[in-house]
């Protein structure tokens, strides 16, 4: 609701909310603001409201801008949104567009030390100015603890403008510092200044105040990156390669610790584990591909560019037939493009990769929750179907903390390595063919290297070759061996996660087809549409293959808009050409600007393709 103040002699509207609303930091990159500006996201939290924190950083190390934005939301709606309700502004040299982006009615809170002239400010929002460097040069001597403490200070102040139990931020201050104990006080007491001195000189509270709650249950905070590397720690995977890149390392990074926690021989101390910082993604993909081969668990991770790289192992592998596990964190690209912002721009160069007829498995989670999933159903869809897998993440999945169901593991679960002879079955065995396919399904049976002395050995090569791993270049032999593989991706289609369907209350002929993390918004965008009488179904494609329930879905429905981060609509491109559906009936609907999608970027390029009288019903919903 709205309610009227004062504001320098103006009347100007003010946002008032509870628990809904969005706050943004504007930071220098490098000032520490991070851990101060998570301290205050994981406040909310505490008090039981959901947080959708989401970190905008530059590509450099030190001295751009960068953002932390933080959506408040107690109908738990996690998706970006448009418009700041509450702008942090700690950053000169952004000030201008910071202050653009707040909505009408919104807040400014700033450092008021140094005077700023009239014009740089606007008319139609809530100026609250707080002299920080002052308290600062005042509280500290050393430059460093000033910056430093002036997170903490500005953390106070919010604190009271938004009434958030300050005990919850002691509490906190006190498990972030546990290891260094004589930290603690220091900063607490750099919140209480600023805290003091907001309730002494300032109107607390604002409009926008948080009140205690129970939505976050128990759902978990946790990024992407880190909920797949548990999930390949959990999967029994023992080797990885790897070349950094953004936004993929910290998924590497993840694993590591782990591993170093669950992967270390408690009587001699050995590592039961190899991670190798290869040269580069060409290399790291053909380690990842000869471990695999030798019978490890093994995956790398990586982004667009380094999937480019890897196309010509990642052919061999796919004809060869030999696991991997690719972590694909993507960006936003062609080429380097902007590495620090998120998109679904890499379907096709993974679906299709190498030169050549190839089909690669897909899997597409939509939170960090199916990130531990899918990261860990992987490697046993890899062992199984001895190919290649894609675990699909973007930046916007896998470098933000996003609340998600717990991570839960079944400990009876044992992996399913496949189709592999042991060397009793060889011994038993009347025939083996590295390539033979004895029960329909395209999956042929394997060995490991060494399994027997003189049994079950074959050649590995990237050639063609007859159903026994011999070579030739028969025409005949080498469409038998194209057409199995195909077979093997049909069976692919009833082991990968089903797509998920969401129905509207009312039946319609309208619906969208989504995938990753575009989930959040979309959900949000038929929430508000059904608001305003326009009912659509959504389907959620979780893997590719795909499989009746796709095709189905697209079948019963009159008009399908199919939702994606990128410029060229390529899941639409896929569903056209492995469905055969008719081009006209699926809509693109698309964003690509590198900022994750939001349910109005939705609700606008859906609203386009309806009837007029539904399209003043979209636009108000706008």
């Amino acid at each position: 609701m709205l309610q009227i103040v004062k504001n320098e002699g103006t009347a100007v509207s003010v946002i008032a909310a509870v628990n809904d609303f969005v706050v943004k930091f504007a930071n220098v990159n490098g000032s520490g603001s991070a851990s101060a500006n998570q301290l205050f996201a994981k406040s909310i939290i505490r008090m039981g409201v959901p947080v959708a924190p989401r970190n905008i950083f530059p590509s450099n190390i030190q001295g751009l801008p960068t953002w932390y934005e933080m959506r408040v939301s107690e109908a738990g709606y996690l998706g970006a949104r448009e418009g700041t309700d509450l702008m942090v502004a700690m950053n000169p040299q952004t000030w201008d567009q910071d202050i653009a982006s707040i909505v009408p009615g919104g807040y400014l809170f700033y450092d008021s030390t140094k005077a700023i002239p009239h014009s740089k400010f606007r008319d139609d929002i809530n100026i609250i100015g707080m002299p920080l460097t002052e308290l600062c040069n005042h509280e500290y001597s050393d430059p460093r603890q000033r910056q430093l403490f002036k997170n903490i200070i500005y953390v106070g102040a919010l604190a009271a403008l938004l009434d958030i139990e300050i005990e919850v931020i002691e509490t906190l201050l006190k498990e972030q510092f546990r290891a260094k104990e004589k930290l603690i006080p220091p900063n607490i007491h750099a919140l209480h200044v600023g805290r003091n001195y907001a309730l002494t000189h300032l109107t607390c509270p604002i409009g926008l105040t948080i009140r205690r709650s129970n939505e976050v249950g128990d759902r978990i905070s946790i990024d992407g990156n880190t909920a797949a590397a548990l999930g390949a720690v959990y999967s029994g995977a023992t080797v990885a390669a790897w070349y950094p890149i953004t936004p993929s390392t910290s998924l590497v990074e993840a694993f590591t610790k782990y591993c170093g926690r669950y992967r270390v021989d408690k009587e001699t101390g050995q590592n039961n584990f190899a991670i190798i910082q290869a040269e580069d993604e060409i290399a790291s993909i053909g380690m990842v591909i000869g471990a695999a081969w030798n019978g490890a668990r093994a995956f790398t991770a990586t982004s667009g560019p380094g999937i480019s790289l890897m196309q010509e192992f990642l052919g061999l592998a796919y004809f060869a037939e030999i696991p991997a596990v690719l972590f694909d964190v993507q960006r936003a690209g062609p080429s380097t493009g902007m590495p620090t912002r998120t998109q679904q721009c890499d379907l096709l160069a993974a679906a299709y990769a190498s030169h050549g007829d190839t089909k690669h498995v897909l899997l597409f989670p939509e939170d960090p929750h199916e990130s531990f999933l899918f990261g860990a159903e992987a490697f046993d869809l890899a062992d199984r179907l001895q190919t290649p897998i894609f675990v699909m993440l973007d930046l916007d999945i896998g470098m933000n903390e996003r609340l998600c169901r717990p991570l839960t593991w079944d400990d009876s679960r044992r992996m399913d390595r496949g189709k592999v002879m042991t060397s009793e079955e060889l011994n038993t065995a009347k025939d083996f063919g590295r390539y033979l396919d004895t029960d329909g399904d395209g999956i042929p049976t394997r060995t490991y290297p060494g399994t027997h002395p003189t049994r079950g050995a074959y050649f590995t090569r990237g050639t063609s070759k007859d159903r026994y791993a011999k070579y030739t270049e028969s025409g005949a032999a080498y469409v038998d061996n194209m057409q199995r593989l195909l077979a093997k991706f049909r069976t692919a289609e009833t082991l990968v996660p089903a797509p998920q369907i969401r129905s509207a209350d009312t039946e319609t002929k309208i619906g969208a087809i989504y995938y990753g993390s575009t989930s959040a918004a979309m959900r949000e965008a038929q929430d508000i549409l059904t608001k305003h009488n326009i009912d659509i179904d959504l389907l959620r494609i979780r893997a590719f293959p795909f499989n009746d329930d796709v095709r189905n879905f697209i079948a019963s429905h009159e008009q399908i808009f199919v939702v994606e981060q990128n410029r060229d609509g390529q899941l639409r491109s896929m569903l056209i050409n492995e469905l055969e559906i008719n081009p006209a009936k699926l809509k693109r609907a698309v964003h690509f600007d590198g900022s994750p999608i939001t349910a109005t970027n939705i609700i606008d390029k859906i609203a386009g393709f309806l009837p007029a009288a539904q399209i003043l019903e979209a636009r108000s919903a706008l």
